[in-house]
């Protein structure tokens, strides 16, 4: 399953609403090519909406810490929403969980940035 991307915005927070498996090719390509485009845009505040992600492999992880490095030293920063069974437990295997803040609620990710509601659209494939 391809991974798409469709971006929102509540505020000044950028909300990437991901959809599929973050695998090697293509599908890494598509995160990261959101991610470049949305801090290239002056987007700092950044959520990854996990919740219709079937599957992530080590080179998705990767693209993941690669997005918080990158979005970390431009000032920005990313945090995940909605994160699925075996996603978490990656997550604390890993050891991740220490550097991705993870929300359960889309409304207290987003205040956890201090922004208030407003959405706008995009999308992206």
């Amino acid at each position: 399953m391809a991974l798409t991307a469709k971006v929102r915005r509540v505020g000044n927070v950028a909300i990437v609403d991901l959809n599929g498996k973050v695998t090697l090719g293509e599908n890494t390509g598509v995160l990261r090519d959101e991610l470049r485009s949305l801090l290239s845009q002056g987007n700092k505040d950044i959520i990854l909406n996990m919740a219709h992600v079937t599957y992530v492999d080590s080179a998705g992880l990767g693209e993941l810490v690669g997005a918080y490095t990158t979005a970390t030293n431009q000032g920005g920063s990313v945090k995940l929403l909605h994160l699925q069974g075996k996603m978490k437990d990656l997550m604390q295997i890993t050891k991740l969980h220490t550097i991705f803040p993870a929300y359960e609620d889309e409304q207290a990710a987003i205040n956890s940035f201090g922004a208030t509601a407003t959405g706008t659209t995009a999308s992206r494939t």
